[in-house]
């Protein structure tokens, strides 16, 4: 596409951001720019996304990833996992943001993981870390299970189960972020049980209005140990959600 439309493209999505508060800085927007040619060279090669427009990856990803910042306050020096973050979303954009995050990002596709290496090596972003490996995995592994500030994930699975995937990473104090569709409101209805199972507070809904992706956010505050038989062993959590 050319690079003036590209350009207009992007003003566009700056204006828009600017609305919930995120400024970025010309340092910032060469790094979604870049970001955005890497996500439509290589989505030519393998299925990242099935949204192709740059004005439509800008709104659906982009700028959907980023309305989690309000809420979760200046992440520089915080740990965070992104789990089954796909082509990076929302964990790239928010470290892009907050170039002091310390960011893991978990993909158990080898592509997409190869794609994520590449866009970290061509952006030159430190501290991110990026695995290709099973939630259910990692979040028994000392090395990661509680000893995150935030866990986060993006059209995952259903909240029950993704509780199970998220929890167990989140340490005391920590917080399980998760960006649902419509379906939000019934998900988390059915999803108590779980989350107080798993050591998390009551969930916090909060819908977004900026996007038109239809996106509510939910916050749960780990306010207790994950009991160690969770996650359970891999496709369980999906198969038999608690």
């Amino acid at each position: 596409m050319h690079t003036c439309l590209l350009a207009q493209f992007f003003m566009n999505w700056i204006n828009e951001a600017e609305q919930i508060g995120v400024r970025l800085t010309a340092v910032q927007q060469e790094q979604f720019s870049h970001y955005l040619s890497l996500l439509m060279e290589w989505n030519g090669q393998m299925n990242l996304t099935a949204v192709r427009e740059p004005s439509a990856i800008e709104g659906r990803h982009f700028l959907d990833s980023l309305t989690c910042a309000p809420l979760m306050g200046d992440l520089s020096g915080l740990r965070l996992i992104d789990i089954g973050t796909g082509a990076g979303f929302p964990g790239l954009p928010l470290k892009i943001l907050y170039p002091e995050l310390r960011l893991t990002l978990v993909e158990s596709v080898g592509k997409k993981a190869n794609f994520l290496r590449a866009v970290t090596d061509a952006l030159s972003l430190r501290d991110v870390t990026v695995l290709q490996e099973r939630a259910e995995v990692l979040g028994q592994q000392k090395a990661h299970r509680g000893r995150y500030d935030w866990a986060v994930a993006r059209a995952v699975a259903k909240l029950p189960t993704l509780a199970e995937y998220l929890l167990p990473f989140c340490k005391a104090g920590g917080h399980m972020l998760a960006q649902k569709g419509r379906r939000a409101e019934e998900e988390t209805a059915v999803s108590h049980r779980a989350i107080t199972l798993l050591g998390g507070s009551n969930p916090k809904l909060h819908p977004i209005t900026l996007t038109d992706n239809g996106t509510t956010i939910i916050l749960v505050k780990k306010i207790k140990p994950t009991p160690p038989a969770y996650p359970r062993r891999i496709g369980t959590p999906k198969k038999t959600p608690l």
